[in-house]
């Protein structure tokens, strides 16, 4: 028997309760009727590091402490060995200054900096791949009983999504019981918040699972290996790079979990096909052209 959504813990999940996150907005439906939803909230936050600029993310506005952290650590300008000083959120400006104990090495990171295809406002640099050489991820176990715990437990869990759609989450699990849950515009952000706490709470990733309901690509998979975490999981697909570099360091990869079914397109040598498949209940398969 899986837990029921009233027994899970979690650290962190979805606050409903924060009116800032989303707005109603009145329109009419296909039947001309007057329809009054909830719609996310989307605002600039900019990042300092030491007295630097170094940029804007559109973001729904919680946890920008952890968002700045993640954002800073993920692409690489906050070091292993980084003292973080001081992390300072003015609600009023908008901006979270970072200060460390020394000075960061940034300054050629902000001189590559381009664009991602990514949703919202992803940001990655021309050095993304710093990092990756020599990896090696834990060898830590995934047993499918677990991913179908999580999946059904992570998909009744009250969140943005559920309410007002136009989101994605990301959540950091270990086995089969999820503990924080971020939220966000972009994929890229709802991990660097992730990420964020992982650094502020001294927290490793070794024994770690991250779902995301965002697809598996390139930056998602970086971002996950960067993070120490070896086991990377989603409802959506992949992309051809994304599991290439997954398979060069080695992360397990795992996406269109949905109901029985999902797909592992690298790291299979971790999963353990554990789960008696009876007592999952099963989705019908979507039909091409369906999203």
């Amino acid at each position: 028997m899986g837990m029921t959504n009233s027994d899970i813990q979690y650290i962190i999940a979805p606050d409903l309760r924060n009116t800032r996150l989303t707005r109603r907005v009145s329109g009419r439906d296909q039947c001309g009727e007057l329809q009054d939803i909830a719609v996310v909230e989307e605002r600039p936050l900019t990042i300092f590091l030491n007295g630097t600029e170094i940029v804007t993310a559109m973001t729904i506005g919680d946890y920008p402490e952890y968002l700045a952290l993640g954002f800073l650590r993920n692409q690489r300008m906050l070091g292993d060995g980084e003292i973080v000083k001081s992390v300072d959120y003015d609600a009023e400006l908008e901006t979270v200054v970072v200060r460390t104990d020394g000075r960061a090495n940034y300054e050629e990171k902000l001189q590559k900096k381009t664009r991602t295809s990514g949703c919202a406002v992803g940001t990655v640099f021309g050095d993304m791949m710093e990092g990756l050489d020599g990896l090696t991820l834990p060898t830590a176990p995934l047993c499918t009983s677990w991913l179908y715990t999580l999946s059904r437990e992570i998909n009744v869990t009250p969140s943005l999504y559920l309410n007002a759609g136009a989101i994605h989450g990301t959540v950091l699990c270990e086995q089969d019981k999820p503990l924080v849950y971020m939220e966000d515009v972009g994929r890229h952000n709802a991990v660097d918040k992730v990420a964020g706490w992982m650094l502020s709470n001294k927290v490793n990733g070794d024994d770690k699972i991250l779902y995301t309901t965002g697809r598996l690509t390139s930056e998602m998979v970086i971002k996950t290996a960067l993070m120490g975490i070896p086991i990377l999981v989603s409802r959506s697909g992949f992309t051809a790079w994304g599991v290439e570099i997954a398979n060069q360091v080695g992360l397990t990869l795992i996406g269109r979990l949905r109901g029985q079914r999902f797909v592992c397109l690298s790291g299979d040598d971790r999963v353990e096909y554990d789960a008696d498949l009876t007592t999952v209940r099963d989705e019908k398969p979507k039909q091409k052209g369906q999203k």
